[in-house]
């Protein structure tokens, strides 16, 4: 469906009873990622759920436009919040979508009754570690500057950002399958100014470690052993300093736990919703 949130139309998509605790999930990659991610990560769990999964502004079919700061991205998740109608709700990102969502939660920790993170990182020094990781990949040979261009959000066009985007997805799983590449790229709905605007503008100030102590619900922290963007050693700083939260390594996955250990990332993610009492009505 399309919703007006903050006068910027978004595609929103919802699953699960009426009546049931919400769960709304912040896809990653802004102008490269859309709720296509979230909604076969989460759509699962409608049976216990609400389920709300969305193209966030300026991604995917949803309407673009700006600012695309991380203000406005949560601004519109608390939106979206109140279109449901509840007072409180599940949080979870993945990726940059991780970012949005540890924002959230610190700007609004009354409003969270869990979050839910996964491969993601409280500041931008993960951009270090992944550029070392992608030129030290034994796996496929990088051109350096695309790789830089993508990570500095300095891509000319779609195109440019297409070129770019499937120069570096050999890097993401932990087993190689150049076709499901291809298919990724294929399927992605490239938004160049949004992302141009993400990592030119927002990654070089982007550091919330020192604020984590203010985000109050329970909260779990996944991410792959073998992360090559968002490496384990985020997580582990994020969990850290997060009071009470609890961090699960995946150990046969690259940054997609949810779909490389997809059965066990769930029995994590619903374990731990259940044990915190995030899916009993209010």
């Amino acid at each position: 469906m399309r919703l007006p949130v903050n006068d910027n139309e978004l595609e929103v998509e919802v699953f699960g009873a009426g009546d049931a605790p919400v769960l709304i999930a912040h896809h990653g990659a802004p102008g490269l990622g859309s709720r296509a991610e979230p909604r076969a990560t989460f759509a699962p769990f409608a049976d216990r759920f609400r389920v709300i999964v969305f193209d966030a502004r300026g991604s995917g079919a949803s309407e673009g436009r700006p600012p695309f700061s991380h203000e406005q991205w949560v601004a519109d998740v608390d939106a979206l919040r109140a279109w449901a109608g509840v007072e409180r709700f599940v949080m979870a990102g993945g990726s940059y979508g991780g970012f949005i969502a540890m924002e959230y939660a610190i700007r609004h920790p009354e409003r969270l009754r869990a979050l839910v993170l996964r491969d993601t990182s409280a500041d931008h020094e993960n951009r270090h570690a992944a550029r070392r990781n992608a030129l030290a990949s034994a796996r496929v040979r990088v051109d350096v500057e695309k790789l830089d261009r993508i990570n500095a959000g300095l891509v000319r066009d779609d195109a440019d950002l297409a070129d770019c985007w499937r120069e570096i997805l050999p890097l993401y799983d932990h087993d190689y399958d150049p076709a499901a590449v291809e298919a990724r790229a294929a399927a992605t709905p490239y938004r160049y100014r949004t992302h141009n605007h993400a990592f030119a503008v927002n990654m070089p100030s982007y550091d919330v470690k020192e604020r984590l102590a203010a985000i109050t619900c329970p909260t779990l922290v996944t991410v792959g052993r073998h992360d090559w963007i968002t490496p384990v050693a985020g997580s582990e700083t994020i969990a850290a300093r997060i009071p009470g939260a609890r961090l699960v390594v995946f150990e046969r996955s690259g940054h997609s736990p949810q779909i490389e250990e997809a059965e066990l990332w769930r029995q994590v993610v619903g374990g731990f919703l259940h044990e915190v009492g995030a899916d009993e009505r209010e």
